[in-house]
């Protein structure tokens, strides 16, 4: 019995090392190739940006992720760029940004870097705390 719980720790803590580490080569990816990436050409360098992946048939987009990007922006206003990809519409920018399923969102700051990557939903407060992390404290 102790060895089937060392067993399954061991192999959950491989997994989060192995996402860790995905989303951090994701990042870095993203921000590399920031300057040349086509979907930012179009940015405001001076706002932070939310670079959104969905679907046609993705209910959790629909349902929760577009109701509280939109929230952000109301709440927000000129302070915030979303831009929306449809995956299926678009595979080639899906595959370059290595998103896996939607919802996915990336959080830039005001310089185009790629500070976080939310897999899966991201509630309006949590994207909040991601965009208030990079501003400079004043």
């Amino acid at each position: 019995m102790i060895e089937r719980l060392l067993i399954i720790t061991v192999v959950a803590v491989i997994a989060v090392f192995v996402y860790q580490m995905y989303t951090r080569r994701q990042l870095a990816f993203v921000t590399a190739n920031r300057n040349i990436d086509p979907l930012l050409r179009g940015l405001n360098p001076n706002i932070p940006a939310i670079v959104y992946f969905t679907t046609p048939n993705c209910i959790p987009c629909k349902v929760q992720q577009q109701p509280a990007l939109d929230k952000l922006k109301t709440d927000l206003g000129e302070n915030i760029q979303i831009i929306q990809v449809d995956a299926t519409q678009e595979p080639e920018v899906a595959d370059r940004w290595g998103v896996l399923s939607a919802p996915t969102t990336f959080v830039l700051n005001t310089d185009g870097q790629a500070k976080a990557v939310n897999h899966g939903v991201a509630d309006v407060h949590k994207l909040k705390r991601q965009i208030q992390v990079m501003k400079p404290v004043s």
